[in-house]
């Protein structure tokens, strides 16, 4: 199983973004990626450079005119506001009637949901190499590979169809799932970070050869709040193709594998012939962000099941942040895909 990461991917580096009225610390930061990188060189994988594949692929799930705004975004916001300002939005336009404004402090609110996604002058290197991360690691299963792994940083699980939203900017799982359709007639992205995955919800809503499945506590918390419930099923063709699985607030790790069992089985009702995994190790009982009680051999039970569908996987990484767990949780969910499917 292949490994793909680039080191551009690390030029995004916010410092701090706002919750709950102040000001912290941001919890997505390179070191992640650096631990994860780490963990893979340390057993034995070989990391691969994305190839360019260009923004097609992005622009095939996301609004275009939010895929053209986030290239030059913050060196318009810089020379609007100035360097010592946060290039976050302050502005928004409330329901979306009215249209994209010109002035760069009203786009930022117009295409930018929240404070966690702010720009830096490294921003949009990051956001496109992750892109372009997922969409080798997709090539490589299209060729022929029966899994690969990419390691996408900043994450993408959040982001809409036309905004950012809880740390992402493209979401990466859904253009590697869009991806697939070129070769595969029916596609299954099921998302075991432990937030909602709101932003596929939204993007997949109305599919009807990707079907949906996200495992996450109640929806309505931070970054999400208003995707994920247990009704939200689908619509149009897209009826019955997505599944909001919720678990309990401190859920055990047994919990969390009846739940995983309970997506699988949709999965395979749906007759799914290739499969895209959003990764979160948010999962983790010690992550900054912890909501459930996963522990590694937890994560490696997890592979187990997932790779026992015996379907072309492609696992896109989500969360997982700086938490004393994370690269054992990573080494124990990656390794164990890796030798379950070679």
């Amino acid at each position: 199983m292949k490994a793909y990461f680039d080191e551009r991917q690390l030029r995004h580096a916010p410092k701090t973004y706002f919750r709950r009225g102040a000001a912290m610390p941001h919890q997505e930061q390179p070191q992640r990626a650096e631990i994860l990188r780490d963990m893979l060189i340390g057993e034995g994988f070989e990391i691969t450079k994305p190839g360019d594949h260009g923004l097609d692929p992005v622009r095939a799930v996301h609004n275009p005119g939010y895929v053209d705004f986030l290239p030059t975004a913050y060196e318009r916001f810089v020379e609007s506001a100035g360097t010592e300002a946060l290039a976050i939005p302050t502005m928004h336009p409330g329901v979306r009637r009215g249209k994209e404004p010109k002035d760069i402090h009203g786009q930022l609110g117009w295409w930018m949901t929240d404070t966690s996604t702010p720009l830096t002058e490294g921003t949009w290197e990051a956001v496109y190499w992750s892109a372009q991360t997922a969409i080798s690691a997709a090539e490589d299963v299209l060729a022929g590979s029966r899994s690969a792994y990419a390691l996408c940083r900043p994450p993408g699980h959040h982001a809409m169809r036309d905004c950012s939203n809880g740390f992402c900017f493209f979401n990466n799982a859904c253009v590697v799932a869009n991806h697939l359709t070129s070769k595969f007639k029916r596609v299954a992205l099921i998302d075991v970070d432990v937030h909602t995955g709101n932003g596929s919800l939204d993007i997949l809503y109305e599919r009807g050869d990707i079907f949906f499945c996200s495992l996450h506590p109640d929806p309505t918390t931070y970054p999400t709040f208003f995707l994920g419930h247990a009704d939200e099923t689908g619509e149009g063709e897209g009826e019955g193709k997505s599944l909001n699985i919720l678990l309990e607030q401190g859920a055990s790790q047994d919990d969390v594998l009846a739940a995983l069992d309970k997506g699988i089985g949709a999965i395979t009702d749906f007759g799914a012939e290739a499969l895209v995994v959003s990764l979160g190790f948010d999962m983790a009982a010690d992550d900054p962000l912890a909501a459930v009680q996963v522990y590694p051999d937890g994560f490696a039970e997890m592979a187990r099941r997932l790779a026992a569908m015996g379907l072309p996987t492609v696992l896109v990484q989500e969360g997982g942040y700086l938490g004393p767990s994370l690269a054992d949780n990573a080494k124990a969910f990656i390794t164990t895909f890796r030798e379950a499917t070679a």
